[in-house]
């Protein structure tokens, strides 16, 4: 273990007692983990060690992933993945399809089957696909293998873009449609404990700018559909209770009222006849958890692969739940469930399953000619790929643009100084920022924030290699050279 991670074998064994000692104790990760060819894998060795240590199902305890973008756990839980419908059912799952062909008015054989992962169309672009529709993603600056993916893009025959900025990624549409940003639009969002909350809009979007249900509306009367595409979000939200009936993901005793009278529900919560229950005891806190839990790339375009509750990444299994007391509850309606997993797992018996792990190496390892690793990942004042926050004066003067870190061991064998520009190669390009000297690195890695355009892209250097499970691309390690460059450059 020291010899693959680096870390001291004191220090692993400090950090083992440490994690075991306390009453509760939770591993709560960015999106780093998972960002990686093998990041099913290093997720599901964090959740063996929640059950081997008995964190599943107690207070502040367990395993969670923080999502790269406001409720990218409840996008997952409406169905916004290639493999999924709403609740967390699997598109190829005859029953799953039924049920929601029969909420939507259609033939199950209708539906389509399982798509590509978000890369895997992407790279598609400008082939079978000639058209394509994005919305509030910018893959120009976000998507591994950035160059290769504006390339695909140009490739196509049309593309619209409907976004809140003119983002790099916009400004090769043919289209752009411009569409109400999150303050104005009223929605719910899902935290990562499984809280659903609803949030009303704060002002009224500009004249002409419309919400994106009012687009997706607009394009299914022009191909000729007439119902089934609502703009109104409480609407679209007794859909999803409808939908979601009897999943994992369970809305169905969810409504708009409740949400605002008991600040937020926990799923999985089913519609009950009137009467069948008194919700408004804490007891149900000891009934059935019997849900599986959801949890994101460095944009919400990229995070549309597959969740299977035994061995996603995006999976938290051990839902680190606060210990919230009462649940509430109209009377006769279910309460919700705060704490998953307090009698049984989701699975079949109810008994949790430990995932085996083999250690694998990195898709892209070191060699002579590229032998460093770079990683990269976020800034404070920067968010996901700057479209929005470079345009704000305040954070570009916190963050003005991207730079290299390099251990001071590794800038003094380059000859690099403080502020140097510098070139970081990989198989995929090039990509040049000045140099910023930190031992808070390792000497064999470098990091870039990937929140620009231009020459300072990170992602123009990274890897798309794919989990084979989650199909994520491996944005957090590929192999690289540093050159430090000159006047000329």
């Amino acid at each position: 273990m020291e010899r693959i991670t680096g870390v001291p074998v004191p220090q692993l064994r400090a950090a083992v007692e440490m994690f075991c000692a306390p009453e509760a104790a939770m591993v709560l990760t960015a999106r780093g983990p998972e960002q990686q060819s093998k990041g099913t894998d290093t997720v599901g060795a964090w959740i063996n060690l929640c059950l081997a240590t008995g964190r599943a199902g107690r207070p502040l305890s367990g395993y969670g992933c923080l999502t790269g973008q406001g409720n990218g756990q409840g996008g997952r839980e409406h169905g916004q993945k290639a493999d999924q419908l709403p609740g967390y059912r699997k598109l190829d799952d005859p029953a799953a399809r039924a049920h929601v062909a029969g909420v939507w008015g259609v033939d199950p054989d209708s539906l389509p089957g399982p798509g590509r992962s978000a890369y895997e169309l992407l790279d598609a672009l400008g082939t079978d696909i000639r058209a394509l529709l994005l919305m509030g993603s910018n893959p120009v600056v976000s998507a591994p293998r950035a160059a290769h993916i504006e390339q695909r893009l140009r490739s196509l025959d049309f593309l619209a873009v409907a976004d809140v900025v003119l983002s790099e990624t916009a400004e090769l549409a043919d289209v752009v449609l411009p569409v109400a940003q999150w303050a104005e639009e009223t929605g719910t969002t899902t935290s990562l404990e499984g809280r659903v909350l609803l949030r009303r809009r704060a002002v009224a979007p500009p004249p002409g700018v419309h919400s994106d249900l009012h687009v997706l509306h607009e394009l299914a009367g022009r191909l000729g559909v007439e119902k089934g595409f609502p703009t109104d979000p409480e609407e679209v939200f007794e859909e999803l209770r409808r939908a979601s009936a009897g999943g994992p993901a369970d809305y169905s005793g969810i409504t708009y009222r409740r949400l605002a009278e008991e600040n937020g529900v926990f799923w999985p919560c089913p519609e009950e006849p009137t009467g069948t229950r008194d919700a408004g005891a804490a007891a149900w806190a000891g009934g059935s958890a019997g849900g599986s839990a959801g949890g994101d790339g460095e944009d919400a375009a990229l995070d549309t692969v597959p969740d299977d509750p035994a061995t996603d990444t995006d999976a938290p299994r051990t839902r680190p739940a606060a210990d919230t007391g009462t649940a509430g509850g109209a009377r006769g309606a279910h309460p919700g469930t705060p704490r998953l997993f307090l009698d049984r797992f989701a699975t079949p018996d109810g008994r949790a399953r430990f995932v085996p792990v083999v250690y694998r190496e990195t898709a892209e390892e070191p060699d002579a000619e590229y032998p460093l690793l770079l990683t990269t990942g976020r800034v404070m004042a920067q968010y996901q790929s700057g479209a929005q926050t470079r345009r704000v004066a305040e954070l570009n003067a916190a963050a003005p643009g991207p730079f290299v870190e390099l251990h001071p061991r590794l800038a003094a064998r380059l000859g690099a100084a403080e502020g140097d520009p510098v070139a970081v190669v990989s198989r995929r390009g090039r990509a040049v920022a000045p140099a910023r000297i930190t031992s808070a690195i390792r000497p064999d890695t470098v990091f870039m924030p990937f929140h620009w355009p231009g020459e300072g892209r990170a992602n123009t250097l990274t890897n798309p290699a794919l989990d084979p499970v989650s199909r994520m691309p491996e944005f957090k390690s590929c192999a690289v050279r540093v050159e430090v460059l000159g006047p000329g450059r």
